[in-house]
């Protein structure tokens, strides 16, 4: 036996004129399948005020009407109350028995989102799509909707997530013995500056807020934070174990190693020249704190400025500077002001795969002579256009020189005579699954590897790592 709605319809008083008060009105009961088909009926036909007293009935019969809701949404779009709509279009989606229900629930809840002036709620519910999107055609066009509510939004978030397992999470020495120039000497290294295996976690969030825009200048406000932790393994706590034995020392907690980072960024970027020369320049203005094991280690201001030519069709220059000036630091070794300069070239090829170069020069200068060093570093990328089997690939090889022109170490301590040389080579894969995502985002792959050599043998290391991370598809 067919259910009835628990209130019973009128029908002579929804879809017909008034009769003679004389009359009587016939009174008829109708099924819940019947009162689904008049109200879909009744929205196509342009009653949608009929159309919510339907789904009003039909919700009163069972609150879990996937269907009774989204047609309710509908309705309400016609008759521009978006706000009320998209609790509707909402109460579809998480109602709605299979994915093709909780797509079309989820896009009626974006668009509605969108009038009521929510972008920031559209572009949530457009990832709610990619999670149902039945087919590439479909993912294609929710992407190009997201970058066009990205442009309409003046809010904008991003988040990085890492996990990566490393054989060398505190960035330490290869061996226990100090050697300098080559000779050892009576030194040896404690549990904290020896290479410890485990896993780091990366947590990279940025949020920002566009302050003025026009056709040939852009300001922006942002916030960022990034945190990193360490896991040591349970062989590379009894390894430290062993060491702080040896060494008298403590032994070390997962927290010493441990850094954080947040900063506050003012930028006004802006076009030169004619638009179709995609020229265009930044400067910027940070304030920031870094924190190490817990403990703060010092403020800093820093000013950065940007310069950026498009060569041709198919390359594209940028050169950057930045100056940085570290307030209250906790330490000598954490003074100090910091000068950069860099420049990066990248070529898109004929094949679409691409090639970046990138050189940064830095020049610290604090007050501990141990900090105060020039380094140089070389950065040769290439990006395939087309996947590897299931993901996208980009390659890396990092080449660096690092100097300190005076250093203390030994021990006894003493200036080295030639100060303290570092020569690194590190190189990177990164494998990028896009078709494996989950609401636009996928995973990331990342090996890396590589080596650092010293005159001093503190920092001589060797680093493989493996890293798993989430990215953005849109």
């Amino acid at each position: 036996m067919r259910r009835s709605l628990a209130a019973a319809f009128t029908l002579a008083m929804l879809v017909a004129p008034p009769l003679a008060a004389a009359e009587p009105i016939p009174e008829q009961h109708l099924s819940l399948e019947q009162g689904r088909l008049l109200a879909v009926h009744s929205l196509g036909t342009g009653k949608p005020e009929l159309t919510l007293d339907l789904t009003r009935a039909l919700l009163r019969a069972d609150r879990r009407d996937h269907l009774a809701w989204y047609l309710r949404a509908a309705a309400q779009a016609r008759l521009k109350t978006p706000g009320a709509g998209r609790r509707s279009a909402a109460r579809a989606y998480r109602f709605s028995p299979d994915s093709a229900g909780k797509f079309r629930a989820a896009q009626l809840a974006a668009r509605l989102s969108v009038q009521d002036e929510r972008p920031t709620l559209a572009q949530i519910w457009l990832r709610r799509t990619a999670i149902h999107a039945p087919d590439d055609v479909s993912e294609k066009r929710i992407a190009a909707d997201y970058k066009i509510l990205r442009r309409i939004n003046p809010w904008s978030f991003q988040l990085r997530g890492e996990l990566k397992p490393s054989n060398n999470v505190n960035n330490g020495a290869d061996s226990t013995l100090e050697v300098i120039d080559g000779v050892p000497t009576l030194g040896r290294f404690g549990p904290r500056s020896v290479a410890l295996e485990g896993t780091v976690g990366v947590l990279d969030m940025s949020l920002s807020r566009r302050l003025h825009e026009s056709r040939y200048s852009l300001t922006t406000l942002s916030l960022r934070g990034y945190v990193q932790r360490v896991a040591l393994s349970s062989d590379a706590k009894a390894k430290a174990a062993t060491l702080a034995q040896q060494s008298r020392t403590s032994v070390p907690r997962n927290s010493e190693f441990g850094s954080t980072y947040a900063e506050l960024n003012l930028t006004h970027a802006f076009a030169i020249g004619a638009p179709e020369r995609k020229s265009s320049a930044a400067i910027g203005i940070s304030f920031g704190s870094a924190w190490y094991g817990g403990d703060k280690s010092y403020d800093l201001i820093k000013l950065t400025a940007r310069r950026s030519w498009q060569l041709s069709a198919r390359t594209g220059l940028t050169v950057h500077g930045m100056a940085e000036q570290r307030l209250d630091p906790r330490g000598p070794s954490q003074d100090g002001e910091v000068f950069g300069l860099g420049a990066r070239v990248n070529r898109k090829l004929q094949n679409g795969d691409q090639i970046d170069v990138s050189v940064a020069l830095r020049d610290i200068r604090s007050g501990h002579v141990n900090t105060s060093n020039r380094t140089a570093t070389l950065r040769l990328g290439y990006q395939f256009a087309k996947p590897l089997g299931p993901a996208k690939v980009s390659t890396g090889l990092i080449l660096g020189r690092s100097d300190y022109p005076q250093f203390i170490a030994g021990f006894p301590a003493r200036h080295l005579p030639d100060g303290r040389e570092d020569t690194s080579l590190y190189a990177d894969v990164n494998l990028f699954f896009e078709d494996y995502d989950y609401a636009g985002f996928a995973p990331t792959l990342r090996l890396r590897a590589g080596k650092k050599d010293s005159n001093h043998s503190r920092f001589q290391s060797r680093e493989l790592s493996l890293s798993l991370g989430i990215q953005s598809k849109f």
